[in-house]
């Protein structure tokens, strides 16, 4: 089985920019609605088997929180799902801010 792997913000938009991947923030939908990476999708306990089913299992998919810690668990929820091509970003939201990435701002 194989295992998710650590990637840093600036990978892991470089990422999103060469390799069509896809960053999911799992923070909760009041701290997402107030802003969060550029293009990502946030992803909930009410849309998550959605999410799954429209997914490629190589789709490169890069899983953002608060502070790195909870993405880990859910890279191995989707690595158990099958999926092969799975990142934890280093730091969460938090640390993409500090590295002064894209952000797009909700309601």
């Amino acid at each position: 089985m194989n295992n998710f792997i650590e990637i840093s913000p600036q990978r892991a938009w470089e990422k999103v920019n060469t390799d069509n991947a896809i960053i999911v923030d799992i923070r909760n939908t009041i701290h997402y609605n107030h802003s969060y990476p550029k293009t990502a999708i946030h992803l909930n306990n009410q849309n998550c088997q959605e999410f799954l089913n429209s997914c490629e299992y190589d789709q490169p998919i890069m899983i953002i929180c608060y502070h790195g810690i909870s993405s880990r668990n859910t890279a191995q929820f989707f690595i158990e799902q099958g999926f092969d091509d799975i990142y934890s970003i280093t730091g969460g939201f938090e640390a993409w801010q500090k590295a002064g990435l894209p952000i797009e701002m909700g309601c």
